[in-house]
């Protein structure tokens, strides 16, 4: 049976329908006997230099501080499955879901949030930056991997749900804007079940790993958690389970953590399914256009959950997004990326090739999008090695 064919026997009538799609946006391909469109997005994306590069961009701590820390690469594969695990669930098209989910962080910059916020400050007065935008630069114009096209020539439904995972873009960026009034991907409607998934699945993904992560890096204890709403409730329980047993048990803390960590994931997910299912029943849609055209989004957390998550990431922003060992780590973050911006806006010459030749085929808006594009490309190791390279008198260029 076609792949087509065999998705259809399984899929909600509110879901994205395989036969149903709006295509590809720059150049027309024949459909595959065995593949949906959207198992061909995600391939596309998972064999994409920008989703390799993610293995060595920062989720929160700088990639070189340990091997066993979450990168925007392991972060990616955890939403992919959180997310992959609810379409199923809700009869939604899991190879759409998992798409989004995996191509999410593929804007990124080296550094995480802090290579954003310098990126954005410098790029402020010429259209600014922002990684969501970024990802869409990155799967329709930077990837360069066809004779036919630039991209990766993902479908219409991928391109939106980046776009608009997060809910209506009410103020595009300049970029977006030029791109919806070539394109247009209805940036006033909320995107499709399947997007909504892939956001919330980000959420319950980040929030279980940084919380691993943080207590792993000995930024965080066990003790400190035992009051963050949701998460306190995973430690007690954990806490209890482990309690028969023997005392020198093997990293005995570690499995607790671990036991914990799950508990919250699961809860969170959990939660979501169900209170989606009552926004379904409610809302009663007949088609993904009833879920685009909705008034509110209809995979959402329960109000009492929602505020549980809010408690979380309040939790995480003061206790380890703004520990002083991190702000440190961000500080010199920040200081690297804007340095190697104003460097190469200032002397765009002393770009590789490739960008070299578009910054100086255009205007000083070109060479600092340009520039932008090149320094978000970078993995953490690399910005670090071409900072060396442009002010490091020892190092060969």
């Amino acid at each position: 049976m076609p792949a087509q064919a065999a998705a259809h026997l399984f899929l909600a009538p509110y879901a994205v329908q395989p036969g149903e799609g709006r295509g590809r946006r720059l150049h027309a391909e024949d459909e595959s006997p065995t593949r949906s469109p959207w198992q061909r997005d995600r391939d596309r994306v998972v064999h994409s230099s920008g989703f390799r590069r993610l293995q060595y961009k920062t989720q929160v701590f700088i990639n070189h501080e340990g091997d066993f820390f979450r990168t925007r690469l392991t972060h990616s594969l955890e939403v992919a499955q959180v997310a992959r695990s609810m379409a199923r669930f809700l009869q939604l098209d899991e190879d759409l879901t998992e798409a989004v989910a995996l191509a999410h962080d593929l804007g990124h910059t080296p550094f995480g949030h802090a290579g954003e916020d310098a990126l954005a400050a410098q790029m402020q007065p010429w259209e600014g930056f922002d990684h969501n935008t970024q990802a869409l630069r990155q799967v329709t114009l930077l990837e360069r991997r066809y004779l036919a096209f630039d991209g990766l020539n993902l479908t219409w439904e991928t391109l939106e749900g980046l776009a608009k995972h997060n809910g209506p873009v009410k103020k595009p960026a300049p970029w977006l804007r030029e791109f919806d009034a070539q394109w247009p991907l209805d940036l006033h409607t909320y995107a499709s079940a399947e997007a909504q998934v892939a956001a919330l699945a980000d959420d319950i993904a980040y929030h279980g790993h940084d919380l691993d992560d943080g207590v792993k890096s000995g930024l965080l204890t066990l003790e400190d958690l035992k009051d963050v709403p949701l998460v306190g409730n995973a430690l007690a329980q954990a806490q209890a389970l482990a309690a028969d047993l023997p005392a020198d048990m093997p990293q005995k803390n570690q499995r607790i953590r671990h036991e914990m960590v799950r508990r919250v994931i699961h809860a969170l997910a959990t939660d979501v399914l169900v209170c989606t299912r009552k926004n379904l029943q409610d809302l009663a849609p007949r088609s993904v256009e009833d879920i685009r055209a909705a008034s509110a989004p209809v995979v959402a957390f329960s109000p009492a959950m929602a505020e549980a998550n809010k408690g979380i990431r309040k939790f995480l922003f003061a206790k380890l997004y703004r520990h002083w060992r991190v702000n440190r780590m961000t500080y010199k973050a920040r200081h690297v990326t804007a340095e190697l911006f104003t460097i190469l806006v200032e002397s765009p010459k002393l770009l590789p090739d490739r960008w070299r030749e578009t910054a100086l085929a255009g205007n000083d808006a070109t060479i600092r999008r340009t520039v932008a594009d090149y320094v978000a490309s970078m993995t953490d190791r690399y910005a670090m090695e071409e900072h060396r390279r442009l002010t490091d008198l020892s190092v060969p260029g």
